[in-house]
């Protein structure tokens, strides 16, 4: 087979794939509808969380199949509970606050149960500090899962703990990788705190130094969070190349310098890989 014909065998099992996986979620949605008023609602959540912008009631109707007045009666319900809400120009709905804490209260009770806390267990072993696994939320980031180092020194959050992204490894990190108009109006309006003389509360300073991450791909905290106390980052990404978080190595500075913090890098950067595959695999 040539490398042309190859190419093409590829892409046609790629497309083939994807008809499967959308024919999936549709007999999925049609399976709920015969759940009635829950089972509609969380049709209606489904859709919602999987528009990565906010997405209109005709839209909400066409992909669920439900009658509009239905559709409507429902969203009203789950506006009201907090788990739906219009977006700023009111033209369509999003996630609303508590669903995006039922969600991540879910991951943060789960994640040490699951395979992917063996993954950030075995990275504190073999660097012998402390591992996070974190998720960005607006202006912060959320501790999904976290091994404490075994030494008598230790920097205790636990699971689900919030921290601001501008002075944090994995937050820098992740907003490095917005897109540049996202990142420009994001810095415009998250507090830029300053929590030791370390921290860059300047929005353009920030910006440069969100794109040297971009470049290196490697989240930076040079006491900039906690004084006294280093920490990098390494993005976590699917197969498919979907960012879904950072993994990051944590210590204090007197035990471990930036520059053999660095040096974890490669051990991070595996870990990271096999993080990623969980998510590619629906591991939990």
């Amino acid at each position: 087979m040539s490398i042309r014909q190859s190419k093409r065998a590829r892409q046609s099992d790629e497309t083939h794939g994807a008809d499967v996986v959308a024919m999936t979620r549709d007999d999925e949605a049609e399976r709920l509808l015969q759940f009635g008023a829950m089972g509609k609602a969380f049709s209606l959540l489904e859709t919602i969380v999987s528009n990565s912008s906010s997405i209109s009631m005709a839209d909400l109707v066409r992909e669920t199949g439900m009658t509009k007045p239905t559709a409507h009666r429902i969203i009203s319900v789950l506006t009201e509970l907090g788990f739906v809400e219009r977006d700023h120009d009111k033209r369509g709905y999003v996630e609303g606050p508590r669903l995006i804490q039922f969600a991540l209260s879910t991951l943060a009770a789960a994640a040490p149960r699951g395979i992917r806390h063996a993954i950030l267990r075995a990275l504190s072993e073999e660097t012998g500090e402390t591992c996070n696994f974190g998720i960005l939320s607006g202006s912060e980031v959320i501790y999904l899962d976290r091994v404490e180092a075994k030494w008598p020194l230790g920097l205790r959050f636990e699971s689900g703990s919030q921290v601001p992204a501008h002075c944090t490894a994995i937050g820098k990190l992740l907003l490095s990788q917005k897109p540049e108009g996202q990142l420009k109006d994001l810095l415009r309006t998250i507090p830029l705190s300053r929590y030791t003389d370390r921290t860059i509360t300047d929005a353009d300073t920030l910006a440069e130094a969100l794109a040297a991450i971009r470049e290196s791909g490697i989240g930076i905290d040079d006491q900039e969070f906690i004084q006294g106390v280093v920490c990098i980052a390494v993005p976590v990404t699917t197969a498919a190349g979907e960012l879904v978080g950072g993994v990051a190595v944590m210590a204090p500075e007197a035990r471990l310098t930036m520059n053999q913090a660095l040096g974890f890098v490669p051990q991070m950067q595996q870990a990271a890989a096999q993080l990623g595959e969980t998510f590619s695999l629906g591991a939990s």
